[in-house]
């Protein structure tokens, strides 16, 4: 069987502890396993305009075959200018179209100090998501539902707005339940480094809540 092949266009939320690689960890470490393929065109706070207009995006989703083309947003701009991150998601789904994949829209994270407005940003996904009919991947509100539920539990770095290790693990747990529509349960045993210092009882919460959202979702 063929890989999977996804290209990440997007910034540090996709870069910070690796999501494309916990992501083809998970996959191989499914049962049964299977391969996943993943590039990236990543830039620190860059935004999807800026990624438009230097091209090198538009010229990875061209050169090559992808099954799925992954667009993350800078984390604010869909609350302070949802118009503007709506009108080139639907510039790079046009050119996604025209190579053959389907356009996967990464649903982020409040800041920690204003979570209230996750309903507000996820909406800026979902809206222009139903639009152009892409995949919405609801991280955000994964997060939210582990937030609420989960006190003791931190997904957010540091500086409050980058995820730490638990937030990328639980990102990559619901792009696998998304994308494959299978419970990222069956990937108890996967190989992420680091995983360990989660503890065993945070892994399985934020896996059942990745699938939980999504079926919710569904």
């Amino acid at each position: 069987m063929s890989a999977t092949r996804i290209l990440f266009i997007g910034n540090s939320f996709t870069n910070r502890n690796d999501l494309p690689g916990m992501l083809t960890g998970l996959a191989a470490a499914a049962r049964p396993g299977f391969d996943v393929e993943t590039g990236r065109v990543i830039a620190n706070g860059r935004a999807l305009k800026t990624h438009w207009e230097r091209a090198e995006a538009r010229h990875a989703i061209a050169s090559s075959r992808w099954d799925y083309v992954v667009l993350q947003e800078q984390s604010t701009l869909p609350l302070k200018n949802a118009p503007r991150m709506h009108e080139y998601v639907r510039s790079f789904d046009g050119e996604i179209r025209k190579s053959g994949a389907r356009t996967v829209l990464y649903m982020t994270w409040a800041r920690r100090h204003e979570f209230e407005r996750q309903a507000e940003l996820a909406k800026a996904y979902t809206d222009v998501g139903r639009e152009i009919g892409a995949i919405v991947v609801p991280v955000g509100f994964a997060w939210q539902r582990v937030l609420s539920h989960h006190h003791n539990i931190v997904l957010h770095d540091k500086d409050n707005s980058h995820p730490n290790l638990a937030g990328s693990y639980l990102a990559a747990c619901v792009f696998f339940a998304t994308l494959f529509g299978r419970n990222p349960a069956e990937c108890e045993a996967a190989h992420v480094p680091g995983l360990d210092r989660i503890g065993t009882e945070v892994c399985r919460v934020l896996r059942e809540t990745a699938w939980e959202t999504v079926r919710t979702l569904a």
